[in-house]
């Protein structure tokens, strides 16, 4: 049984793109977006453009 190779070159671009779209979309709506940079940090983009790094502290209350 041949198997399928969806996760070809071409694929992989119409991800980006749409991740792309869909950030800049919920931006538009006035939504933050949470993702992961490239240092592996996690940042929260807020609609005015700022951007903030996220930090977990195991044992630090969750609203803090």
């Amino acid at each position: 049984m041949p198997s399928a190779h969806i996760l070809t070159e071409e694929f992989a671009q119409a991800a980006v793109t749409a991740g792309l779209r869909a950030r800049k979309n919920a931006l538009a709506a006035g939504h933050p977006v949470v993702f992961v940079d490239d240092c592996g940090r996690y940042v929260e983009e807020l609609p005015d453009g700022t951007k903030l790094e996220i930090r977990f502290r195991p044992g630090t209350p969750r609203e803090s």
